[in-house]
């Protein structure tokens, strides 16, 4: 007797199982007084019912014989407790997921109990309820076939009429956790991806098929809040404004995916009810400020965050559905009268094209012809005597506004990229072809595209190198599909950019970074072709938004070593893109030949010879002091130190040193202080003859590049530049170390100018000309 009691208690055998059972059944109420016990009985009721699953059949036998999911639903509904709920949700749904045997599985979604616990009224109100609720629900989901489908939905006949898992979970596809909406996603797809023609029927069908539609229109919403941070930011674009603009963007590719992930799903039912309300609810209304210029409503997007978001949703979601509404829209005014015929009649045998491709362009048509909005503006074409309603797309490619141009091709060259725009609009805007088809786009305006082009590229104003950069990707991709050279006005445009760009980076020369143009044309060379190699599927249209919130760099005439260094960046950035053009611009140019011996050979050095320890000495280094001039410096935490000023140049590189003389060796110095020789700007004071003022750059490019490659850091983040003064016995020594700075310099920057010769040289430019005769 004394042993039994003693004997440890098999906690996973059906005899204890039972036990717990009866245990459960005795409660009556769940307060603040049995809580605990309750939730430990739950507890074991789950461990005893999963390892049954797996070991131990007579478990699950005796699970079933006694109704113990009914139990569950019992303590639901005799709890006072929001704790019991959560963990009464939390262990179902850990039961659930580690259920394996079909024939469990089937059991427990049989008999109405997870319909029960589904609907039963929780106070989501309390805690975190809604959390283990919506995880008890993505449990349910993810044991979801044809078999077990059947189970949680009511049937009247042939027609599901009540499907409470996917109804209740809908109520949170609105929630304010982000998480909380990615479960309620992934439980949807979960349904989805069954493959039920009644559920179909049931979820494509009023009143719960509006669940599309405020889907759509959340998205629409998303779309309307990130026009008004983009104008929100113009022309102050900041790191943190920038971020709020990706964070916008991150949410409405997210839904833009979930959209493509249910059209995925292949059912045409689901895809034409989706495809449907994605074009009447979010494509149309984000389209309109693309059949007109004038802006009739306040709530109209603006057309740059337009033809972003188009450009993103067809990169995201694709498809014959959507691609070739689009462009039957924005192509509309540029038809044939036989294609407008087929289109409008919906004369087409083509079967690819969707009745709602027709049924749009009717209802747009309609649009534009009826409403006093849209009053006759005879835009006419550019090159020929076209007149129509509305200009369409080529009033923004040919509008002074530089983004709207940029953007506007970018939509263009993505929908021209398509594999699935259908074969009534290829000979329009295809890019396969285009020489063929009189009535292409791009063949009819390609002069004049390039044109608005170059005029970016040949314009003074101070655009950002993201404007340069963007503008150089559409060239050089329009110059590969039209297999033309430029013509005689285009071409002069090019080469006046051209000429702008060289210019720019000779006066880089005179600066005080003309040490590091070498270096930087070198890192920047790579990048430049890469980026001018992206293909348009690839490409991140985010830069549209970014070039319509900063079109220009501006640096008001701060002359701080950090701005200088992003000047000379930039200009480098420029004339690369302006090297890498031309080879394209010029077949047959030596441009590979002549970079690799620009960038990588060393320059000769001035003929003068220096000691080895100085053209080579660092910090605490022994060197001679021959070639230095002695004065004096003050230094903020060692005091005045009497030292000798060596300025001495290297090939491409240059430093002056400050020496102290050695204790022990009379014609050598300690180094304690180095700089480089460009930026130093030497000047003696107007007040002391005696003192020379050096100006002495702290930031560093190679440590800025390294933490953020891409982007401008914060200015205030970057050190301020040091200056150095010193002091000399007279002013003829003043006078005497400030050439010989200057002199230094003047020889570091001949050898800066004779590796760079290739390149900048009048010669090389006219390769332009010679290319283009032959």
């Amino acid at each position: 007797m004394w042993f039994s009691l003693w004997r440890s208690i098999d906690r996973f055998s059906l005899q204890y199982f039972k036990h717990v059972i009866n245990e459960l059944r005795r409660i009556k109420v769940v307060d603040q007084h049995n809580k605990e016990l309750v939730v430990d009985l739950l507890q074991s009721i789950v461990e005893i019912v999963t390892y049954g699953d797996k070991q131990d059949p007579t478990i699950f036998e005796c699970f079933m014989e006694n109704q113990v999911l009914a139990e569950f639903v019992r303590v639901l509904k005799i709890s006072t407790n929001s704790r019991i709920e959560a963990t009464l949700l939390q262990y179902l749904s850990i039961m659930i997921q580690n259920l394996e045997s079909e024939h469990a599985i089937y059991y427990c979604f049989s008999n109405d109990y997870i319909n029960s616990i589904i609907v039963h009224q929780f106070d989501f109100n309390r805690g975190d309820l809604a959390q283990y609720y919506v995880s008890f629900l993505r449990a349910v989901s993810s044991k979801l076939n044809r078999d077990t489908l059947c189970l949680l939905v009511k049937v009247h006949g042939d027609a599901v009429v009540s499907f409470p898992l996917f109804c209740e979970a809908l109520k949170f596809a609105s929630h304010e956790e982000k998480m909380i909406q990615t479960a309620i996603r992934s439980l949807a797809l979960s349904i989805y991806h069954v493959s039920d023609d009644t559920v179909y029927q049931y979820i494509t069908s009023p009143p719960v098929s509006k669940y599309f539609s405020e889907l759509v229109l959340s998205l629409r919403e998303q779309c309307f809040h990130l026009d008004v941070l983009v104008h929100a930011s113009k022309d102050t674009c900041t790191h943190k404004k920038r971020m709020q603009l990706l964070l916008q963007v991150d949410k409405i590719i997210d839904d833009m995916y979930y959209f493509k992930d249910i059209l995925d799903v292949g059912e045409s039912r689901l895809s034409g009810l989706v495809t449907e309300n994605f074009l009447s609810l979010l494509v149309l209304p984000v389209l309109h400020p693309l059949l007109t210029l004038r802006q009739s409503n306040v709530t109209n997007l603006s057309a740059v965050t337009s033809l972003y978001l188009v450009s993103h949703l067809l990169q995201v979601i694709g498809g014959k559905g959507i691609i070739n509404p689009v462009a039957g829209v924005i192509l509309y005014p540029y038809m044939t009268s036989n294609i407008r015929d087929a289109i409008k009649g919906n004369k087409t045998e083509d079967k690819n094209l969707s009745n709602s491709f027709f049924e749009l362009l009717n209802a747009m048509e309609e649009t534009v012809d009826s409403h006093p909005e849209f009053e006759e503006e005879n835009v006419s074409s550019p090159q020929d005597n076209v007149c129509t309603k509305r200009s369409g797309i080529s009033a923004f490619i040919f509008s002074e506004n530089q983004s709207l141009v940029l953007a506007a091709l970018f939509l263009l060259l993505t929908l021209a990229e398509s594999k699935d725009l259908d074969s009534l609009l290829l000979p329009i805007i295809g890019l396969n072809g285009m020489h063929e088809a009189d009535e292409n786009f791009f063949s009819r305006f390609m002069d004049q595209i390039l044109k608005a082009l170059l005029k970016i590229f040949a314009s003074k104003a101070p655009f950002s190198v993201l404007i340069k950069w963007h503008t150089g990707w559409f060239l050089q991709k329009l110059l590969i599909v039209q297999g033309k050279r430029l013509d005689d006005c285009n071409l002069q445009l090019f080469k006046t950019s051209y000429e702008q760009s060289r210019q720019q980076l000779e006066k880089e020369l005179d600066g005080c970074w003309f040490d590091h143009i070498p270096d930087t044309l070198r890192n920047e060379w790579t990048g430049c072709k890469t980026a001018l190699e992206e293909s348009c599927q690839r490409k991140d249209p985010f830069f549209i938004l970014e070039l319509a919130v900063a079109q220009q760099t501006t640096y008001d005439d701060d002359t701080t070593a950090y701005i200088a260094w992003q000047r000379m960046v930039d200009s480098v950035k420029i004339f690369m893109l302006h090297l890498q053009l031309k080879s394209y611009i010029c077949r047959g140019s030596l441009l590979e030949d002549l970079l690799p011996n620009t960038m990588h050979g060393p320059a000769a050095g001035s003929g003068q010879t220096h000691a080895s320890e100085v053209s080579s000495a660092s910090f605490g280094s022994v060197v001679s002091l021959a070639s230095g001039v002695p004065c004096r410096i003050a230094f903020s935490n060692a005091g005045i130190r009497d030292v000798y000023t060596i300025p001495v140049e290297t090939g491409i590189s240059g430093r002056l040193l400050l020496a102290e003389k050695h204790p022990f060796r009379g014609q050598c110095g300690v180094v304690l202080a180095m700089a480089p020789l460009a930026g130093l700007s030497p000047k003696i004071d107007d007040v002391h003859p005696t003192w020379l003022h050096l100006l002495i750059r702290e930031f560093d490019p190679k440590f800025a590049t390294d933490k953020k490659k891409g982007n401008h850091s914060n200015m205030s983040n970057h050190a301020a530049d040091g200056r150095w003064t010193l002091g000399f016995q007279d002013a003829e020594a003043c006078e005497a170390a400030r050439l010989l700075i200057l002199d230094e310099t003047r020889k570091q920057r001949s050898n800066v100018e004779s590796l760079l010769s290739p390149l900048l040289c009048n010669d090389f430019l006219e390769d332009v000309s010679n290319g283009d005769d032959e």
